[in-house]
């Protein structure tokens, strides 16, 4: 499967990565965070797959500084745990748990790149307010937020861009898209 992507990889062990290569992305790579940027300002990307402990500077630094550059380049930041400061999340587009697995890795990085920018695209599209909703058949007290809706799993899986089941076997890795 070509993708034609580029993605720049930051991380102590490129290898680690080799999914990504296997299923049609270019790497470009760097072992540690001062080369990366360098690379990041001297070559096209489209994607930054980004570790988030790196020697000397710390993953967290270098996505801010990525996303003040280029705020549209996606940026996946792989993570020992998924316990982080939420300071740590405001310049990250996915997280990944090195536990989940490369097969996950490669599905939000496809997610990012695929998925996500084509629901921007079409919500760009729609129009938005009560008005347009109810031009579009959504009834007036449907369009207020419901606090219950958001406890709701079901609700959040109908806008999800895979099912929680072929997210686990993705995650299993008894899948490839």
């Amino acid at each position: 499967m070509g993708t034609n992507s580029t993605l720049l990889c930051i991380h102590r062990d490129p290898t680690q990565l080799s999914v990504l290569k296997e299923n049609g992305y270019e790497l470009a790579t760097a072992t540690n965070g001062s080369d990366g940027l360098r690379l990041f300002r001297s070559s096209s990307v489209d994607a930054v797959v980004i570790e988030h402990h790196l020697s000397q500077v710390g993953g967290t630094v270098i996505a801010d500084e990525i996303k003040q550059a280029r705020p549209d380049v996606p940026i996946v930041m792989l993570v020992d745990h998924l316990e982080m400061p939420y300071s740590g999340l405001k310049s990250v587009d996915a997280l990944v748990a090195k536990s989940d697995g490369a097969h996950f890795l490669w599905a939000t990085v496809h997610f990012v790149l695929n998925v996500k920018p084509a629901q921007r695209r079409e919500a760009r599209l729609m129009p938005q307010g009560p008005d347009a909703q109810r031009r579009r058949g959504v009834p007036r007290w449907a369009s207020r937020r419901d606090p219950a809706s958001s406890l709701d799993p079901s609700a959040s899986e109908k806008d999800a861009p895979f099912s929680r089941e072929l997210w686990q076997r993705i995650r299993d890795g008894k899948i490839n898209l």
